[in-house]
């Protein structure tokens, strides 16, 4: 290899042919490095291919020791990297040996063990043999005493007390179960003879007992129940179940209608839960008993009560009617000509008449008529106090009625009848009070403020008005016939309240917010009512 040319710096190097190996390993791998420690060099041999024999030869002084160093680093690594990889080995070894030595030293232990154990054998036949028969039940075997302190002789002893204990325990327990039957057969003798109808359940719904009354009253004498899911054999109490379980009370109780045979009874039902002693539910107690008769009983003394409140419920809308047909005969009949205002004033006297004829009918018809059970629908409440309010504006115009009613609907589960009657006269109540009250600044007419707030499981419906307010002791108004305005019948109140809680719902009398400064409270009566499909949240809480 000669020198074709040469760099500047070149000449402080001694130029050291490169051999043919690296000039073929340079030309195959591009670059061949070449280390040179002794001459403190370190030179690079490059294949140029812009040419067919021609070799760029670089080279670098270095600290050729340093360099030396860092090989020897780099042997001593992989060599401690070598004994690292051979220590599993000798620990293996070290292993086996220890080994040999345990199992040497477990085997003298076995050998000295059958030595003691041949000494200990006769003894601990016959103890072997005594829990044998004490096993069997036989508890007046006892074994020879050893004299002396040692374990067999203490063990001997200790044995013999074990069996004049265990005599008096089991003795213990058989009067114990003794005493235990016989209140277990008091409990049953007990629970025969009541009329009312006692179950019991498991934690999973399942009928562990039933007493004779209640296989009775459900009309499954002939029929096994026990083991059996309560809502297999009694369908009819697990929504009471559910509500006890999803609840937040440890007891439910609920009228039960159910029909057997093409007859229907009326049970009043009762359930609360088991505890044990870690508050966990291990059960349910079911109490039940045929209430038909009471039921009868209770209706037919409150039958002239629910009639009358019939009565004033379909009263209520029968004086706006009234109104409105008077006030449009006045409005229109001057405007109209004698031969047509002839005809509506006839018209509105038919109305007006018939409206007083309606009024007198019911009146004899409320002694047979009876208060609707609910039947629930998914109703917009906004919708139902706008109606309401806007019957109270066209009906008594005198009061000025303000609403604040929110953009969203108003989604609860109720009947828009029943609801609409108790909103009717909500709104009735608080415009004749505030009709009624003269106790006000003057120059403040009558006012009432009706506004509905959506939360997050309730609506909220507040009635305000700037009459007289409720007198302190204003939870007697709930009671029928009592009332505190002059002719008022005191079946407003008594209604709204049974409507509102036939539905979940909750009615409240409040004191008003002033409407002005310086004026007094009126009264304020709020609703409250859950939202659709928020009933069952609610109990999971």
């Amino acid at each position: 290899a000669e020198i074709r040319a040469r760099g500047e710096r070149s000449y402080l190097f001694d130029y050291e042919a490169p051999g043919l190996e690296q000039l073929v390993a340079s030309r195959a791998d591009g670059v061949q490095v070449i280390e040179d420690w002794d001459a403190n060099e370190f030179r690079a041999l490059v294949h140029l291919d812009a040419f067919v024999d021609r070799y760029l030869l670089v080279a670098r002084q270095v600290d050729g020791d340093l360099l030396n160093l860092l090989d020897d680093t780099q042997q001593t690594a992989q060599l401690y990297q070598q004994l690292e990889r051979d220590r599993g080995r000798m620990l293996f070894e070290f292993s086996l040996l220890y080994l040999g030595f345990a199992v040497m030293l477990m085997l003298a232990a076995v050998w000295l063990g059958l030595w003691f154990a041949e000494r200990l054998s006769r003894p601990v036949g016959r103890l072997a043999g005594a829990a044998q028969q004490v096993g069997e039940g036989n508890l007046e075997v006892r074994v020879r005493e050893e004299k002396g302190d040692d374990e067999i002789a203490v063990l001997g002893r200790v044995f013999n007390q074990m069996t004049r204990q265990l005599k008096r325990q089991r003795q213990t327990l058989l009067d114990t179960n003794a005493k235990i039957e016989q209140r277990r057969r008091l409990f049953d003798s007990v629970l025969s003879s009541v009329s009312a109808g006692v179950m019991g359940l498991d934690a999973d719904g399942r009928i562990d007992f039933i007493n004779r009354s209640g296989a009775r009253l459900i009309f499954m004498e002939d029929q096994p129940v026990s083991g059996r899911a309560m809502a297999e054999v009694v369908p009819e109490f697990l929504p009471l179940l559910e509500t006890l379980r999803h609840g937040r009370e440890d007891f439910a109780q609920q009228e039960v209608k159910l029909r057997r045979g093409g007859v229907q009874d009326i049970l009043l039902v009762r359930m609360g839960m088991r505890f044990g002693n870690d508050r966990v539910i291990e059960g349910f107690v079911v109490a039940f008993d045929d209430v038909t008769d009471l039921v009868s009983a209770q209706r037919m003394a409150a039958w002239g009560d629910v009639a009358r409140r019939i009565a004033h419920e379909i009263k209520n809308p029968l004086t706006p009617i009234q109104l409105s047909a008077e006030r449009i005969n006045r409005k229109f009949g001057r405007a109209l000509e004698a031969e047509d205002a002839e005809k509506l004033g006839q018209l509105t006297d038919v109305i007006v008449r018939q409206t007083g004829d309606l009024r007198r009918i019911v009146d004899e018809f409320s002694k047979f008529a009876r208060m609707p059970e609910p039947e629930p629908e998914r109703e917009n409440l906004t919708k139902l106090v706008a109606d309401a309010v806007l019957l109270q504006t066209t009906g008594q115009p005198e009061v000025q009625i303000s609403s604040d009613m929110p953009s969203e609907p108003a989604l609860a589960d109720l009947d828009a009848t029943l609801i609409s009657r108790a909103l009717v006269n909500v709104l009735k109540n608080a415009c004749e009070a505030a009709l009624a009250c003269k106790d006000r600044a003057e120059g403040a007419g009558a006012q009432v403020r009706v506004s509905l707030e959506i939360l997050d499981h309730q609506l909220r419906l507040s009635v305000e008005d700037n009459g007289a307010g409720f007198p302190p002791d204003r939870a007697k108004l709930f009671e029928p016939y009592v009332t505190n305005r002059e002719g008022g019948t005191g079946l407003g109140l008594p209604i709204v309240k049974k409507i509102v809680e036939d539905h979940g719902g909750r009615v409240r009398l409040e004191d008003a917010r002033p409407f002005g400064p310086g004026e007094h409270r009126g009264a304020c009566v709020v609703v409250t009512l859950p939202r659709a499909g928020d009933e069952l949240q609610d109990a999971a809480q």
